[in-house]
């Protein structure tokens, strides 16, 4: 995609990994508008509800639309706070998904969020973009997200869907909120320690949607994690080593259960060792593969 003069949509654009990615588009000649819940501030936003249906002509005339938005799932669910999360994501998708498909000036490619929650808890199983996906809540909504894009893949719109594994950046996310306890010396393994963790240093999402932005072949599915993956006894033992602090407080399984719910048994406890098959295989160049390394890097702008 020729960068001259092109025209991106975004939604999203405040969260960690939106707020991370808009400067460098911009910074690589992307004109970057926003799509905003509150009222328009400039001629480069325009106002959305997510859950309404959207006018075609307003997200007509772009090169890329990058979906990103999402209520968090890092708290305890509720049935109510269930429905949120699931209409945030499958709802917000499939509007967006139709508007663009019936735009009079359609975009090349529609870029939307995931996650690896799609392949659900597994074990030591490795999993690729072409693995099932698991059982549970946040298997189910990573589907029905996923397929909410069906009307612009079937409009001819180049479309991927982004699995994002836990990124890792000291501005926000898993790593800032276990930073303040591992910090003290309290930090430890949650459960046994020995469900996988699929990570992937912040710089590299970034650089992997640049890549995706480039690349004409890559649809469907894309497994944003790094090639690397390790327990979550080795991230302890890692993060604990770079901050020179003991990891010797556990967080018991019962214990994660009673102050979490269903999330701890589903992102907490849960194990995913994915492989980014198809960023490795389409040339994507990794700079941190290395926890220890990445978490280094982390640390130093934290």
């Amino acid at each position: 995609m020729s960068l001259e003069s092109a025209r991106l949509l975004i939604s999203g654009a405040s969260g960690l990994l939106g707020s991370a990615l808009v400067p460098t588009l911009q910074a690589r000649g992307f004109a970057v508008t926003r799509l905003v819940r509150g009222t328009p501030s400039g001629g480069d936003q325009i106002h959305w509800v997510p859950t309404r249906a959207i006018d075609p002509e307003s997200v007509s005339g772009f090169d890329a639309v990058i979906h990103l938005a999402g209520e968090s799932v890092a708290t305890r669910w509720s049935e109510n706070k269930k429905n949120q999360i699931r209409e945030s994501r499958v709802t917000s998708t499939r509007n967006l998904a139709q508007a663009v498909a019936k735009a009079s000036k359609r975009p090349r490619r529609l870029i939307t969020a995931s996650a690896i929650g799609y392949y659900g808890d597994r074990g030591d199983e490795i999993l690729n973009e072409k693995s099932a996906p698991g059982t549970g809540f946040l298997p189910d909504v990573c589907r029905e997200w996923e397929a909410a894009t069906q009307a612009a893949t079937d409009a001819g719109i180049q479309t991927v869907q982004l699995r994002t594994g836990v990124v890792l950046s000291s501005k926000g996310g898993a790593l800032k909120k276990m930073l303040p306890p591992f910090r003290m010396g309290v930090g430890g393994n949650f459960g046994s320690g020995g469900q996988w963790m699929s990570w992937i240093h912040i710089q590299d999402w970034i650089g992997a949607v640049h890549h995706i932005l480039k690349n004409d072949l890559l649809q469907g599915p894309v497994n944003m994690v790094g090639p690397k993956p390790v327990t979550n006894a080795e991230f302890t033992k890692t993060l604990a080593s770079e901050l020179h602090r003991p990891a010797i407080f556990p967080v018991p399984e019962f214990a994660a259960k009673l102050l979490f719910g269903q999330m701890a048994d589903e992102v907490l406890i849960s194990s995913q060792r994915v492989e980014p098959a198809r960023l490795v295989t389409s040339g994507y160049p990794f700079q941190f593969s290395d926890l220890a390394k990445a978490l280094e890097n982390c640390l130093a702008r934290s």
